[in-house]
């Protein structure tokens, strides 16, 4: 099943856990919407790091040239996002959706991540990241979402381990530990290769 990579704050691991996924389970990836560092986008990470031949990269709909909230980033481009215009890429293959910034970051005036994750109608892994906050932003990533009836996976702990914090979370939410992804000193295609063939993966 196609799966959305939600995360609790920007900058967390989103992308990495996709790439993990895409590797060892050889989905497709797509991100529609991308805002900022066009060369150096998230799909060009995953094409850099993902070696699975079953993996297809599907083109962005939405290429925005300055890194900020999808709605601001788009108005500077002088373009507006419509909903009307992000749909699944067609494929015989499951798909990872991995969403630009966090679940109530905007896309446009109206419209947030949150709602083309109901409007995609696929279920969510909630990827996290232990810092100071990280317990408030992941139960209100995950309420959120809850309240909205969407279908959780699960979670990932991406980065440094911090015990105390993960078992907090898992406790509360009651939602299974897919997988945890540890910090690289180093990100590229060996190093998610090498990682994927010493744990499981499933989502």
């Amino acid at each position: 099943m196609s799966i959305i990579i939600a995360g609790i704050h920007t900058n967390i691991g989103k992308t990495i856990c996709a790439a993990t996924i895409c590797q060892a389970l050889g989905y497709d990836y797509w991100k529609p919407v991308q805002a900022g560092d066009l060369e150096n986008s998230d799909s060009v990470f995953i094409k850099r790091c993902v070696s699975n031949p079953r993996c297809t990269v599907h083109p962005e709909t939405y290429q925005l040239t300055i890194a900020a909230s999808p709605h601001f980033a788009a108005a500077e481009d002088g373009i507006s996002i419509s909903k009307e215009k992000i749909t699944l890429p067609r494929s015989s293959n499951n798909i990872v959706v991995e969403t630009a910034g966090g679940i109530m970051s905007p896309l446009s005036g109206s419209f947030l991540n949150i709602d083309l994750i109901q409007q995609l109608n696929l279920p969510v892994v909630v990827v996290s990241n232990n810092y100071l906050g990280s317990i408030n932003h992941t139960l209100l990533t995950i309420e959120a979402l809850q309240k909205r009836n969407i279908a959780i996976r699960g979670i990932v702990f991406s980065g440094n381990k911090l015990n105390a914090t993960e078992d907090f979370i898992l406790q509360y939410t009651q939602l299974p530990l897919l997988f945890s992804i540890p910090y690289f000193t180093a990100i590229n295609a060996a190093a998610i290769d090498n990682f994927v063939q010493q744990t499981s993966i499933k989502v």
